[in-house]
């Protein structure tokens, strides 16, 4: 069993003893800490949270619980049951609600679930905010309302709403997009994308749809992150079915994998640098994507005169430095897009209403388009170290290795060379550095991860 608190949230394998996993009783004291921050924060007589969540198989209960903790904390609930995460991020506004909070573990196993939490503007937490609620829920310092002060509840959809606000985008061409009469596939690994992708899809007058794992049963047909590695039955539909691209999303539908027409992948890293192409071809101006990211979306940002900054690896990160560039597209690498003229978030549905807008303007075939980007190839990788080494001190030697490099600290040691770069971080949960490092091919990526993985052993 496992139970992961972090200021971000509370995630872990469903079961166990409490404190051993995601147990009930955890939910409530994590759901009744955040409660208690949300009165400390907000400005509102009665607060209001916005309840959603994925499919996954133990989100039931989950939802049950956390609706009734927030009743018993005198907080009104907006039940949006099955509910992708941007959905739920949009109706927080929406409903002007004082936060929200998402069921649901991302791309991580059927077993696990997790608790993410929303402020009122309808994006993650602070960290300060999240080191908050976690000292409540140790020191269990909450009061339950009494009864006449019980909170209500009431019960919305707002895929509706989600696609409505996705076709008024300025750069989504319904129009264009029905004329290219595309053949379409998706695959939401049996979760919360076999509602809205579709809805998405019929809205945007897209006739042939090929559904593939879209029962939001929660028994994921594959692994639910979307990977090469996950997708090789999907790509093979692909590629029998004749569709013109598929979507493949993971199960909460914020992160979005493309797969082109022949049944090749597009690259997750390039969902983001495409979907920028195309807006700073219309409308130009700033990125920014994580320190991991691909180095595509600089490239592609330099192109039409604009700047690009990096962010510390997280959404809450990312956003936080768009606001500061005044960026209109980032996102992650991830698959991640964000886009501001939406909302502040990830959101797997714009990215897919801007692409299929995109490829039917471009009137190139998927594969075509994948081939107007530049190409730079990442290899991921990490080393164990043992508890007691100082993970810190081993990055600053590292970081004097390389003076004469652009190096930057923002988030472990970023280490940019002419035509590649290195980014080592340490895990949070354990004693291990991560290593991603991108170059203009896999061997080259290989190469310069085996270096650097040399530079550290030989610092222990």
């Amino acid at each position: 069993m496992t139970l992961i608190k972090s200021i971000s949230g509370i995630r872990g394998t469903i079961g166990g003893k409490p404190g051993d996993g995601l147990s009930p009783l955890d939910v409530v004291k994590f759901t009744a800490a955040y409660a208690k921050w949300l009165k400390s924060v907000s400005a509102t007589i009665r607060q209001k949270v916005v309840v959603g969540r994925d499919a996954r198989i133990s989100g039931e209960m989950v939802n049950a619980l956390v609706c009734a903790t927030l009743s018993g904390m005198g907080i009104d609930v907006v039940n949006l049951g099955l509910a992708t995460t941007p959905t739920t991020e949009i109706a927080v506004t929406a409903e002007q609600a004082d936060g929200g909070i998402i069921l649901t573990a991302s791309h991580n196993p059927k077993q696990w679930n997790a608790l993410k939490l929303l402020n009122a503007k309808g994006e993650f937490i602070s960290a300060a905010d999240g080191a908050a609620i976690l000292k409540y829920a140790e020191e269990e310092s909450f009061e339950f309302a009494e009864v006449d002060d019980l909170g209500k509840m009431v019960e919305k959809d707002y895929t509706a709403e989600h696609v409505r606000q996705v076709l008024e985008l300025n750069l989504v061409d319904v129009e264009a997009v029905q004329k290219a009469n595309f053949a379409v596939a998706f695959d939401a690994v049996n979760s919360v994308g076999g509602i809205a992708i579709p809805a998405l899809l019929e809205a945007m007058g897209v006739k042939n749809i090929v559904p593939i794992n879209d029962e939001a049963t929660g028994q994921f047909a594959h692994v639910p992150e979307p990977l090469p590695e996950n997708l090789v039955d999907t790509c093979r539909i692909v590629k029998e079915q004749k569709v013109d691209v598929c979507f493949v999303v993971d199960p909460d539908v914020d992160r979005l994998s493309i797969i082109s027409e022949d049944g090749s992948m597009f690259n997750e890293e390039y969902t983001l640098v495409a979907v920028a192409d195309y807006i700073l071809s219309k409308t130009p101006g700033n990125t920014v994507s994580n320190m991991s990211s691909s180095r595509a979306l600089r490239v592609i940002t330099e192109k039409y005169g604009c700047s690009y900054a990096a962010a510390a690896v997280g959404e809450v990160n990312v956003v936080s430095k768009m606001r500061e560039t005044n960026a209109i597209i980032g996102g992650e690498g991830n698959g991640g897009v964000i886009y501001p003229a939406s909302h502040n978030g990830r959101d797997a549905l714009v990215g897919i209403a801007l692409f299929l807008t995109q490829l039917a303007k471009s009137g190139l075939t998927c594969s075509e388009l994948r081939k107007t980007f530049p190409d730079y190839f990442i290899s991921k990788n990490k080393i164990e170290l043992t508890p007691e080494i100082n993970v810190d001190k081993v990055l600053e030697k590292i970081e004097a290795l390389y003076t004469n490099e652009q190096v930057s600290t923002i988030d472990g040691v970023k280490i940019d060379f002419a035509d590649e770069w290195v980014h080592l971080r340490k895990s949070n949960t354990e004693p291990i550095i991560r290593i991603y490092a991108e170059s203009t091919s896999p061997e080259k990526a290989d190469e310069l991860a085996k270096k650097l993985i040399k530079d550290i052993q030989n610092q222990l």
